[in-house]
């Protein structure tokens, strides 16, 4: 049945014939609209303002016919436009690291064996095998099913899943749509059975390929940080373009000079534009979100980091995320007796149910459980299956039958029926007298209180040649039940424990009987609330639920569409949630959380694309390191805005009051674009870079929806830079009484930038935060806490040191004192200005204790 005249069905196709298709047909995706080259990212940067406006003071000078000022200020402007596209190159390439990570893959057979492979490298003729909740690569048609249903609603708009049929192709693809179609068409999701198909069209010659470039031009909306942070920018290039009108008018009726007056008004102007607002916002969670990924956490939605960090509640499955899903046979009970098959061998009454359950299995299954029964066989030296059986039917999973029944029909074509599942659903199938019911139900007890999962095995026959819709219609025999320990990872009580220290409570949900659920809760350190059982969810209404949620700590015998109550009772409860989960039902419960982290290892694709996180190896601390990550982020960008706020003010005022005051015109365009050579790679490079902050994973998650920058922030910001003002508006003013016109702005412009340096230092060292210890997310090796040095940042020392060499150069080399109206300063001159600069820092350190919060804290190893 599943020859093709071309014979690639039963071994596939070949790597040499697949690279000569993948050549003709190219590759399996749509064009790509997100990726922006070097010539757009130049583009860009020339449309800046900031861009625009130094192009305008370079056109004055040359008016003025100061060639030599103009060249220097062009050269300043290249080196700008080259620091610009070195942040979005480095941006751009992060991203693009993270979507290759988050390309889909297909299990495809190639040179006869099943391989994963990028869907992008499908070519017509692949054989594709398809699973309950994948999303189909290409448009295929079905060579085998059994019980395929697809979701063709983004292609049909019809939400209710078609059932599909194996059979050959037609001489034309049909509309998608409809039961007991032949094709699957790419984009569409399986949302029940198994199949193999063979791909018919992919990239743009699909279904859904004619759609990709209208799918791929729908731009997202801004998120709340984003427009939060661009009315800001908004209000401050407002007041920034009238304080710069004003001191147009002012110098150019004073002294008459109005093209200088227009050179001074452009510097205050440019002064004003917070141009390194865009820059925070999108390299910190692009380089942060990158940086994490090799910590097995890949973000979909970058923002998503973020907003981990502010959860409160962790939704947490137990399976393969707290344990390693790497299932064992713990115990079997069976003719009364309770056995620990440690080293193999198995008495007779053990063996028939082994035989059982594997009959109940799917032959080379990937599931663990099933796995561990196939293990155990080899050991004792079972065959896995039955010479001379066939399989028939299979009743799978669901959420109103937790059992799996296979049909089977003999060589003398006899039918034996094998099941195994959760006992409250078994048990009442297996027809026990009261005594044999409270046989099981004590070995039930001892079992879960081992914190094992427990499965009730039987079999049964069948007569006649038809059979059941419903599995329950058999009469089947109770064999006993299996006992599979499934341990914790190593490190998940600790990463509990963290979880627990930074205000982040964690809550298990779980399939599992409520005692194993309960017994596991208590090996990872999560004991402590109520188990809420999914029957006594079911039996309360969205106020109760929302109460009992609030003193609970484990939730078993959840459906995964009951996974969506929970959240949203959360929700309702002030909580920020985040939520795991794997499976095709866990999607609606993974958009509606606060941030959805699906499982990149056992998950399938609908869970990874309805999530905004996933988990690369399924480890329950690669979410403890992404919480870190996100709190990094968020606190570090927080930083940044403030020393942006704070710096901006003393440079503004540097601006504006000199004309004032009647001192001479401190600022032109050159001494702006010199500082702005030190505040964007401050931004980009020294505050993204900052480690982790002492006792970060020991403090509350933020309240939710807490502004990113609040009225305290920002005024603790404006003072900080008023603060800064003050004091250079004293130094500035006694050096223009007492030195020459360009000697004075000499010793104003070092202390200017030298405050700039200690405003930096200031800001990215809080107060009574020792050094961070070993912080993997950190460029710093790790270090002791020794409560008095901030941790290591190259990139500070970097741009501290080449501030001060360029410093020394614009006031010392007589090309560029020139060009910056500047002249050398004597010692005494040069010392006063770096007394002012570290009176600032004084006064900075003096505001920042003022308001540090105690962090008399141990200090928690970020692995972020």
């Amino acid at each position: 049945m599943l020859n093709l005249a071309d014979g690639a069905v039963l071994s596939g196709l070949s790597s040499a014939e697949a690279a000569r298709r993948l050549a003709q047909y190219g590759p399996n995706s749509v064009p790509e609209q997100g990726r922006r080259g070097w010539c757009s990212l130049l583009a860009g940067a020339a449309r800046e303002p900031m861009f625009l406006m130094l192009a305008v003071a370079a056109a004055l000078y040359l008016l003025l016919g100061e060639l030599h000022e103009g060249l220097v200020l062009a050269a300043t402007v290249v080196l700008t436009m080259g620091l610009t596209l070195y942040q979005q190159g480095r941006t751009e390439r992060a991203l693009q690291t993270l979507r290759q990570l988050g390309a889909p893959t297909a299990l495809v057979l190639r040179d006869g064996a099943r391989v994963a492979l990028p869907s992008a490298q499908l070519v017509p003729g692949d054989v594709i095998a398809l699973a309950e909740g994948d999303r189909v690569p290409a448009d295929a048609v079905l060579l085998a099913a059994n019980g395929l249903r697809t979701d063709e609603s983004m292609l049909t708009g019809e939400s209710e899943p078609v059932g599909k049929l194996a059979g050959a192709p037609g001489p034309a693809a049909p509309k998608p749509g409809g039961d007991g179609l032949t094709w699957v068409y790419s984009g569409t999701l399986v949302v029940q059975g198994h199949g193999l198909a063979q791909v018919a069209a992919t990239g743009a010659a699909s279904e859904i390929g004619r759609l990709g470039a209208a799918l791929a031009t729908v731009a997202p909306p801004p998120s709340p940080l984003q427009r939060e942070t661009a009315l800001l920018a908004r209000r401050l290039a407002a007041l920034g373009l009238a304080l710069s009108a004003t001191l147009v008018l002012l110098l150019g009726s004073r002294d008459g000079a109005w093209i200088s007056a227009l050179l001074a008004g452009l510097a205050l102007a440019m002064s004003m534009l917070p141009e390194e607002i865009p820059v925070i916002l999108t390299v910190f969670p692009a380089l942060g979100a990158h940086r994490l990924a090799r910590h097995k956490v890949l973000a979909r939605n970058l923002g998503a980091i973020e907003t981990l960090g502010a959860a409160s509640v962790l939704c947490v499955d137990k399976t393969g995320t707290l344990t390693e899903n790497r299932m064992s046979v713990g115990r079997i009970w069976a003719g009364g007796r309770m056995l620990a098959p440690a080293d193999g061998t198995l008495p007779a009454e053990s063996v028939v149910v082994l035989r059982a359950a594997i009959l109940a299995s799917r032959p080379k299954s990937a599931d663990p459980m099933e796995q561990a029964f196939f293990r155990l066989a080899e050991r004792a030296g079972l065959p896995s299956f039955p010479a001379g059986m066939q399989p028939v039917r299979e009743y799978g999973l669901t959420p109103e039958r937790p059992a799996l029944v296979q049909l089977w029909s003999e060589m003398d074509g006899s039918m034996r029926v094998a099941a195994k599942g959760a006992p409250e659903y078994m048990l009442p199938l297996c027809g026990l007298n009261g005594e044999q019911r409270g046989a099981a139900l004590q070995a039930l007890g001892q079992m879960t209180a081992l914190g094992l999962r427990v499965l009730v095995v039987a079999t049964g026959r069948h007569a006649g040649a038809s059979w059941p819709e419903d599995p329950a219609a058999f009469r089947l025999e109770l064999c006993g039940l299996v006992g599979l320990a499934d341990p914790l990872r190593a490190g998940t009580s600790a990463a509990v424990a963290d979880c627990q220290a930074a205000g982040v409570r964690v809550l298990m949900i779980t399939g599992d009987h409520p005692d194993t659920a309960g017994a596991i809760a208590r090996q990872a350190g999560i004991a402590g609330g109520a188990v809420l059982t999914g029957p006594q969810m079911d039996a309360m209404d969205e106020a109760q639920l929302e109460q009992a949620l609030r003193e609970a700590s484990v939730c078993a015998r959840a459906r995964p569409e009951q996974k969506l109550r929970i959240v949203r009772a959360l929700q309702r409860g002030g909580a920020v949630v985040a939520m795991t989960g794997d499976g095709v039902n866990d999607a609606p419960a993974l958009r509606a959380a606060n941030v959805g982290v699906a499982m990149g290892m056992r998950g399938t694709d609908v869970a990874r694309e309805a999530a905004e996180l996933t988990l690369l190896d399924d480890h329950f601390a690669s979410i403890v390191a992404a919480i870190c990550g996100g709190r990094r982020i968020y606190s570090n960008m927080r930083k940044a805005m403030q020393y942006v706020l704070a710096i901006h003010a003393p440079i503004a005022g540097m601006a504006l009051l000199p004309a004032l005051f009647g001192w001479p015109v401190l600022l032109f365009p050159m001494h702006i674009v010199f500082l702005e050579l030190i505040i964007d790679p401050a931004c980009s490079l020294v505050f993204e870079q900052e480690p982790a902050e002492h006792g970060l994973m020991r403090r509350p998650p933020r309240p939710a929806g807490a502004a990113f920058i609040d009225r305290p922030a920002l005024l603790r910001a404006l003072l900080q830079g008023g603060a800064v003002l003050a004091t250079l508006a004293l130094a500035y003013g006694s050096a223009a009484a007492l030195l020459p016109e360009q000697e004075a702005r000499s010793c104003g412009f070092a202390a200017l930038v030298l405050s700039n340096l200690a405003l930096l230092q200031a800001k990215r060292r809080p107060v009574g935060h020792p050094r961070n210890a070993n912080c993997a997310h950190s460029s710093a090796g790790a270090g002791t806490a020794d409560g008095a040095r901030p941790a290591r940042n190259p990139a500070s020392v970097a741009i501290t040191g080449a501030a001060a060499g360029m410093l020394l150069a614009a006031i010392y080399w007589p090309p560029l004192a020139t060009a910056f109206k500047m002249a050398p300063l004597a010692l005494p001159a040069l010392a006063a200005a770096c007394g002012c600069s570290v009176l600032v820092y004084v006064l900075l350190r003096t505001f920042e204790r003022h308001g540090a919060p105690s962090q008399r804290t141990r200090q928690v190893d970020c692995l972020y």
